[in-house]
């Protein structure tokens, strides 16, 4: 996230870290990068470096009945996969440390879930960024690793249930758009954008839960996947890729993984399966993609729903909501 959680104070922070790992920052600076999670680069007083993350769980929250705590497990089950994957030999896992205690995250209080890495200095993408035709066959080599975890490794993920996240929120936004929204700068403009879009979106949601039911009929054929393995999520190292950001992980149909991967002209795909011997759904590639969208708008509308005050997190959902109705609109045609 590009602000810090208002929330959240930097003692605090210090304090979780010494008594969740043991760690004595003497610097820590926050970092505005990536986009769900808040992150610091730390310096502790041994001289070692981190890359500390913290989650703010109502923002994990997928539906009206969910709860903090389940979306802490979640996050834990994603977060200790990783490491168990990285111990079994994966060197490509950036791997969140243990705690003292032996687990992945540390609580503070009921709000917030803060993960530590250890910094990796290399070269890392952002999201829409492009990769050659050999960086992506590098990558698909990464992918068919972690979708041959063992069963050992894959029993400690979560399932995919197929559920869309936000889908609550975006359908009540639909309902909703008769009155003028005044939570804040970006409401109303929201309110305007959603209602041009609203019959393409409502195809597009009815599309996607038939998707989900066919993919819930396929229940045969799911691996461990990391879930958004774009190139923000991929840094070069010397010659290596490391996959960092795990918390997306669950067992899924492989596609989960590669619809965003495969450059359009199937190659990924044909190299996929060459791979693996796994047969590609077609329906799955478009499961996976229509999710990503709507996952995406469901989420920026319920943000200008709630108080908002234009930060600069707040415009940069604006460009996302304003991309990701454009493509909405470009997949209903």
């Amino acid at each position: 996230m590009l602000t810090r959680p208002a929330g959240l104070s930097d003692e605090l922070l210090a304090a979780t870290l010494r008594a969740g790992w043991g760690l004595a920052p003497v610097a820590a600076s926050y970092q505005p990068v990536g986009f769900g999670s808040h992150h610091w680069d730390v310096t502790a007083s041994a001289g070692t470096r981190w890359f500390v993350t913290v989650d703010k769980l109502t923002t994990r929250l997928r539906t009206a009945g969910d709860t903090r705590d389940a979306a802490c497990r979640r996050l834990q089950a994603a977060l200790r996969t990783a490491r168990a994957l990285a111990g079994a030999g994966a060197s490509f896992v950036v791997a969140p440390a243990q705690t003292l205690g032996g687990d992945v995250l540390a609580r503070i209080g009921g709000e917030y879930a803060v993960a530590v890495y250890p910094f990796v200095a290399g070269c890392s993408g952002k999201w829409g960024g492009a990769l050659t035709a050999q960086d992506r066959q590098s990558v698909l080599g990464v992918l068919v690793q972690v979708h041959a975890a063992p069963a050992a490794i894959r029993d400690g993920a979560g399932r995919d249930d197929f559920v869309l996240t936000g889908a609550d929120d975006l359908r009540g936004a639909l309902a909703d758009l008769a009155r003028d929204w005044d939570s804040g700068p970006f409401a109303e403009p929201a309110r305007r954008l959603l209602a041009r879009h609203a019959r393409d979106l409502e195809a597009m949601l009815a599309r996607r839960d038939h998707l989900a039911d066919q993919a819930r009929s396929r229940s045969g054929r799911l691996v461990l996947t990391h879930g958004e393995p774009h190139p923000g999520n991929f840094m070069r190292v010397g010659q290596r890729w490391m996959l960092i950001d795990w918390d997306t992980v669950l067992v899924a149909p492989p596609e989960r993984d590669l619809w965003s991967l495969d450059p359009g002209d199937g190659s990924i795909l044909a190299s996929y399966r060459a791979l693996t011997g796994r047969e590609i759904v077609p329906a799955a590639i478009g499961l996976y993609r229509q999710t990503w969208i709507l996952a995406d708008i469901a989420s920026c509308v319920a943000r200008f729903r709630r108080e908002h005050t234009g930060t600069e997190d707040d415009q940069e959902e604006w460009k996302i909501l304003r991309s990701s109705l454009a493509r909405a609109s470009l997949w209903s045609e």
